[in-house]
């Protein structure tokens, strides 16, 4: 089996995206990555993937790294985002998907799921709560509090000047800042980080995607499936330590999940695969495996 990851391009929904690849069997995987990071965040996922009989893609979403990078705020709208990984996976030529997401490829992915646009397989979320308990926790100041960053990205040009001064070095800092487990963040991963932030307008389009959403909301067919009863086979898999986002986001999602295994990561932040890959591993093989899925230590 290949385990070697490789850099590709793929034409998907009118976009140039460039996607890391792992693996090269029967069934397929697509890993959706958060803000502000990029597809170097599945580095310890995708060997493990492609071993288990996955060919495994993680494209840098829409105005990340190598990918096309709209212009407009409304280029970013989760319509698109949505519509971007059904070019994804129509581009493999996958008739069902593992989907694992994190952070802001979480968002996009419940909506995907939830609104049942491709046939998944399975679905992977990390550190994203499902949607309807996301606008639930945003009624209270508790996480209003947590997420003031979202409203501090819907102003013109200083979040670009602060997150981008020194060559984006603040993007970096912001990884390693809020992990619990700086050793997992060497410098030579946050510089993967940091360069792709300080591509010409690479910030401006990342924080889009805050500013699209606020200015443009979900559109309506994909607000009514929010609703809806995920029936895919989901494992939610939590590091406690995030300061973006509580632990409380996660109660209730078994009421709105068929089919769900959720496991929490005591002392691991936001960056949890990243942070934990051999806790968040051996969960995922089991749990595709059809095996009791282990605790992290001290859960």
């Amino acid at each position: 089996v290949v385990t070697t990851i490789e850099t590709t391009r793929v034409d998907a929904n009118g976009l140039d995206f460039e996607v890391a690849t792992c693996g090269d069997g029967p069934k397929f995987a697509l890993c959706l990555h958060g803000f502000p990071e990029c597809s170097t965040s599945w580095r310890y996922q995708m060997p493990l993937l492609a071993e288990m009989g996955y060919t495994v893609w993680a494209p840098n979403l829409r105005g990340y790294g190598g990918t096309s990078r709209p212009g407009r705020v409304r280029d970013y709208r989760i319509r698109h985002l949505v519509d971007d990984v059904a070019g994804l996976i129509d581009a493999a030529g996958a008739d069902r998907t593992l989907l694992m997401a994190h952070d802001w490829g979480g968002a996009i992915a419940w909506l995907f799921a939830l609104a049942e646009i491709r046939p998944l397989e399975r679905f992977i979320v990390m550190n994203l709560p499902h949607p309807l308990l996301f606008r639930r926790g945003l009624r209270t100041l508790k996480q209003l509090r947590r997420s003031w960053y979202i409203f501090f990205f819907q102003l013109p040009w200083l979040p670009e000047a602060v997150l981008g001064a020194n060559g984006a070095r603040r993007v970096s800092g912001m990884i390693r800042g809020s992990a619990s487990r700086k050793e997992r963040f060497p410098g030579e991963v946050l510089e993967v980080y940091r360069k792709n932030a300080d591509r010409p307008g690479a910030i401006r389009a990342m924080l889009a995607y805050y500013r699209a959403y606020i200015r443009h909301g979900v559109d309506k067919d994909l607000a009514r499936a929010a609703f809806s009863k995920l029936e895919t086979p989901t494992l939610m898999i939590w590091g406690e330590d995030d300061i973006a986002l509580g632990k409380e986001l996660t109660y209730g999602t078994e009421e709105l999940v068929t089919d769900l295994t959720l496991r929490y990561l005591p002392g691991v932040s936001h960056w949890v695969q990243q942070e934990a890959p051999e806790t968040v591993n051996a969960m995922i093989e089991a749990w595709i495996e059809g095996r009791e899925v282990p605790m992290a230590p001290g859960a």
